[in-house]
């Protein structure tokens, strides 16, 4: 009788055991036993079976419940949140700074009603304190609601492939992000980029000034510049005080100084020439309903979830922005405009690496090209192809294969930057110069065209001293093509952000050139 009760505890422990490694699966980290009372954390601990039944009635979905094991296993299970003293400094910090998302938050699926009673009687009431029991529970009660806000906040709601945004994603490791940062003195809690944070701070502005009532309709018919007086500056010096970009506390009707270094940060901020000018096209920007700046800013936020952990050293072309920024250690060292594919020709939002550089280029015209426009011109005129300086190489399909021979008309101007990638899309130097000056810039057939191609050369070029400054104008005015590969590659990001804080701290927002925004405002609010 006892051999048989024997082998039904041994089967029933066996199957328990094997139930319970089911659950867990493959990906959970094996418990740390080597941390004890002496090196832990704290010097608080808890039983491993109070967990399992703490997931078994309160955490819905293996993915959290895999994480909290791993967490707990790797700690062996010490706690993470408490010592002997209370709340440590980084369960305040987190409860601090993630405490304005939960309250912004229209989801209420973050809200956890029992732990934020317990937490905040803790932070308020020294006299309030948990029993054993309780204390256990709360400790994983938090760490559940650490995964469950890092999921919420961080990442991305909507699948990027769906609206054709192609750079790869960064991949959220929640318990590494815990750890991180349970082991930061400072209690630091920003797992993704400083961009994400800057417009963050943006939207809470923006959200308070919608719950005061947002700005009113500014209604004007004339310009006015410096000096000017009129009813409408009020109205103006109001709205700009709102935003945080007029500091003045005067609010007269006089155009003054203050207000002209206010318009003019704000004409940048909306990708306007900056010229002071209080005109039909700065109204008409700052006359968009709070809302839909909350909404655009929300957009850009999710796509900010997608980016990849950037490196030092990249350059990044904000398609809308109709900029490219060179970045270096961190910081931008270079800046230029740019001209993009217009909407009929989309450049595509990718990522790849740039390798080389390409002085005099022949230009290889595509066949959609030849077919719509060089070959119907051909036709029109037979020294069509000698006055542009093209010449056939072949046959295909009957239809010719054409190339522009380096040349001061040449498309692609003096140079080319290759990152060899599926979309055939490069960055180039361009005759139409006059076409930078425009505040939209968008007229390519997709490829994104440079205002300052030498100086993009010397840069990448830097490291190679044989390219000095009077070779790279040569090559550059060659009737010879020539390829040169960069000792390096350089990674090489084409975004699409509408809104964004920066470098100086100021909020921009720019026109949805392909209607990205609308497309991805109906996954996220409708």
């Amino acid at each position: 009788m006892k051999n048989c009760i024997l082998v039904i505890v041994t089967t029933f422990f066996f199957l328990s055991c094997r139930e319970v490694a089911s659950k867990q699966g493959r990906n959970v980290t094996i418990r740390d036993t080597t941390i004890t009372s002496t090196n832990a954390f704290t010097q608080l601990f808890f039983d491993s079976l109070h967990l399992e039944h703490f997931l078994e009635n309160e955490v819905r979905g293996d993915s959290i419940a895999n994480y909290m094991r791993s967490f707990y296993n790797s700690r062996n299970y010490s706690f993470a949140w408490f010592n002997k003293d209370g709340l440590t400094v980084q369960a305040q910090a987190f409860w601090s700074a993630h405490e304005m998302v939960v309250k912004q938050a229209s989801d209420s699926s973050i809200y956890d009603g029992q732990l934020h009673h317990i937490i905040d009687t803790l932070l308020s009431d020294s006299t309030f304190i948990l029993d054993k029991k309780q204390l256990e529970e709360t400790e994983m009660r938090f760490t559940k609601h650490f995964f469950n806000y890092l999921k919420f906040a961080y990442s991305g709601k909507v699948d990027p492939k769906k609206v054709a945004w192609h750079i790869p994603s960064r991949k959220l490791k929640p318990v590494t992000i815990l750890d991180s940062f349970l082991t930061n003195d400072k209690g630091d809690w920003k797992p993704l980029n400083k961009s994400y944070y800057s417009l963050q701070q943006q939207l809470f502005r923006y959200n308070d000034i919608q719950k005061s009532g947002g700005w009113g309709a500014i209604i004007s018919t004339t310009n006015l510049r410096p000096g000017s007086k009129n009813n409408l500056i009020i109205a103006i010096k109001k709205h700009l005080q709102l935003t945080g970009l007029y500091s003045a506390i005067d609010t007269s009707d006089f155009y003054n100084n203050e207000l002209l270094n206010a318009v003019m940060k704000t004409e940048t901020s909306f990708g306007l020439k900056a010229d002071g000018v209080i005109d039909k096209n700065l109204i008409a920007q700052l006359n968009i309903p709070v809302e839909e700046r909350i909404k655009q800013m929300l957009i850009n936020l999710e796509r900010m979830k997608w980016m990849p952990e950037m490196p030092s050293n990249f350059l990044l072309a904000n398609i809308p922005e109709y900029r490219l920024h060179v970045i270096e250690n961190g910081k931008e060292v270079l800046g230029m405009n740019i001209v993009v594919g217009k909407a009929a020709n989309r450049t595509v939002i990718f990522s790849d690496q740039l390798k080389y550089v390409v002085f005099s280029p022949y230009w290889n015209i595509p066949r959609s090209i030849v077919r719509n426009e060089i070959y119907p011109a051909m036709k029109r005129n037979s020294s069509y192809l000698q006055r542009n300086n093209m010449e056939v190489t072949g046959y295909s399909n009957g239809l010719p294969i054409i190339r522009q021979k380096p040349g001061n008309s040449n498309a692609l101007g003096h140079v080319k930057f290759i990152f060899p990638n599926s979309y055939n899309i490069y960055f180039h130097d361009t005759p139409s110069r006059e076409l930078f000056n425009r505040e939209q810039r968008a007229f390519s057939h997709g490829c994104i065209r440079l205002q300052q191609p030498f100086d993009l050369a010397v840069y990448l070029l830097r490291q190679q001293p044989e390219w000095t400054n009077d070779n790279i104008k040569a090559a550059m005015n060659s009737t010879k093509e020539k390829w040169v590969t960069l000792d390096k590659t350089v990674p090489v990001f084409i975004t699409y952000f509408t809104s964004w804080v920066d470098g100086n701290g100021l909020l921009h927002f720019t026109d949805d050139i392909y209607g990205h925004d609308k497309e991805l405002a109906a996954y996220l609010f409708e």
